[in-house]
């Protein structure tokens, strides 16, 4: 399968020659003509194709045969190449070890749990695999985006319900696609700060039963039902109640509260902005299928702890959402959002899914005390934040950038790469903008682009389009499959990015203990 991050310029489509890592190896180039313009509507666009692709790379390269190697001035920006250091500080945070449940679409196998319950279980995953004892966390942090109003702090009524020590303080926090990647930050914070030694971080979603919410005409009627002291009150307001309008409940969307606008618009949009194709899109959404599905086979997302459901025949051992369809019944998908013109379908969309993961880490000296063996440090990361009604989904691109400058370090650097896959039009979009010259002096403040990523080192094991996004869950799950990768591959240095509602984004540096 040929490498989908392509340049196609609405001027100059002709495919340039570029050099390889390795001699030995040559690059396959491609002319690549642009066949159809996306009619997206939008009151705030992002840069144009042409405007982004007019300085970037317009190769088309087989995804693992070669690697792509930038002049230097295109990943340097205007920092020093001098290394800085990786550390926060002078105290190391160090990743013990991560897991999971296995990540189900919704309305499946876990539709008669709650979310509480999917993050004990991956709690008490993380206890039987680090063997720790559960009265040493210092701390508790977990990522949720969905709220049942029964378990707001659900980080502590899972700490509670696995049997956790009720002396451990727990709080959740919700970031979006990132919530669990804050919690891992704030953890990391605490560690090289002083305060904790010691702390778990995770997240859960659980999209197979979501609040659903009367409108609010008819919430103000039920509350002052509450407090009416008479009968004639409450008789007068029970009146008020008749009312279509009231009875309406308000269904749940995952859409920008500033904006309104729904995940896939907003993705529709971006794959216009930087001329991603439906067959780009499709092609790589088949990748990360067909890379999930080998990487199940071959074992290597060891990070699940099987889960025995009540009622379920059968231990859940695997995510159920990997399914390796093919190019002719992809491209068959109408569009699911913008219609007619849309490029984002069912097939290279991330699924709602149902899912919980957990973490532990801890300062070095805490680990060596309790002979607990780490995977990798979790060095520096960052948070950017932009403009959600034209640059919601950047963040990979914006939050790459942004820690390669602050470490010295560049592509070339990361031996490995695990970035969020909300859609695939946004995750091409996110490469594209890392390789234009343009994007990088106009939006990331650097005098040349970040780069090409190779896609020999980018989400090897899959992704969230196959495996799932429990939306608060994903963030540990990366950083778990980079840890992993890394040992594996029995390579040094990896990178974590993401996107998240709000025009947020994140990356972290880990490097292999």
């Amino acid at each position: 399968m040929k490498r989908t991050v392509t340049s196609t310029s609405n001027i100059d489509n002709t495919a340039n020659k570029q050099k390889t890592t390795n001699p030995s190896q040559t690059s396959q180039t491609q002319n690549k003509e642009n066949t159809t313009k996306r009619n997206t509507a939008s009151t705030s666009q992002p840069p144009s194709a042409k405007q982004v692709n007019s300085s970037s790379s317009s190769s088309a390269t087989q995804r693992d045969s070669s690697k792509q190697e930038s002049k230097p001035s295109q990943q340097s920006g205007d920092k020093s190449q001098k290394k800085q250091s990786l550390k926060l500080n002078d105290r190391d945070v160090v990743l013990i070890d991560g897991v999971r449940t296995p990540f189900l679409q919704s309305f499946t196998s876990y539709k008669n749990l709650m979310g509480y319950e999917l993050a004990s279980h991956a709690l008490l995953g993380l206890v039987k695999r680090t063997k720790i004892d559960k009265s040493l966390p210092e701390y508790c942090i977990m990522g949720t985006v969905i709220q049942e109003v029964k378990t707001s702090n659900i980080a502590r009524e899972a700490l509670l319900s696995s049997g956790f020590s009720d002396k451990i303080p727990a709080h959740t926090v919700t970031m979006a696609c990132i919530s669990s990647n804050a919690a891992i930050a704030t953890g990391v914070a605490n560690i090289s700060s002083g305060q904790n030694d010691l702390v778990i971080a995770g997240g859960v979603d659980f999209m197979s039963d979501v609040p659903i919410r009367y409108p609010r005409s008819m919430r103000k009627i039920m509350l002052s039902l509450n407090r009416a002291k008479s009968l004639p009150q409450r008789l007068g307001l029970m009146s008020q109640m008749i009312s279509f309008k009231n009875f309406t409940p308000e269904a749940p969307s995952i859409a920008e509260f500033s904006t309104g606008e729904i995940m896939g618009q907003s993705a529709d949009r971006l794959a216009a902005a930087f001329d991603v194709s439906r067959k780009d899109q499709d092609e790589y959404a088949f990748r990360s299928h067909k890379l999930a599905q080998e990487a199940t086979e071959k074992g290597y997302l060891d990070d699940v702890v099987p889960y025995h459901v009540a009622g379920e025949a059968d231990v859940i051992s695997k995510d159920n959402g990997i399914r390796v369809s093919t190019l002719e019944k992809m491209g068959s998908l109408k569009p699911a959002f913008i219609k007619p013109h849309g490029t984002i379908t069912a097939a290279n969309s991330s699924f709602v899914t149902d899912g919980a993961s957990a973490s532990l880490i801890s300062s070095v000296e805490k680990a060596k005390e309790l002979g607990l063996k780490p995977k990798a440090y979790l060095r520096r990361y960052v948070f950017v934040s932009q403009d959600p009604k034209d640059q919601l989904l950047l963040g990979p691109a914006y939050a790459t950038a942004k820690l390669l400058d602050q470490t010295g370090l560049t592509l070339d650097d990361i031996d490995v790469f695990e970035f969020h896959e909300a859609f695939a039009g946004q995750i091409l979009a996110n490469l594209n903008a890392l390789n234009s010259d343009y994007f990088a002096k106009k939006y990331l403040n650097r005098s040349g682009k970040v780069g090409a990523i190779p896609m020999d080192k980018f989400n090897l094991w899959g992704g969230s389009l196959s495996i799932g996004h429990p939306f608060g869950a994903t963030g540990v799950r990366l950083v778990t499959t980079t840890a992993n990768r890394l040992i594996r591959e029995d390579k040094r240095l990896g990178l974590v990015a993401a996107c998240a509602a709000g025009g947020l984004g994140h990356a972290m540096l880990v490097e292999r203990y």
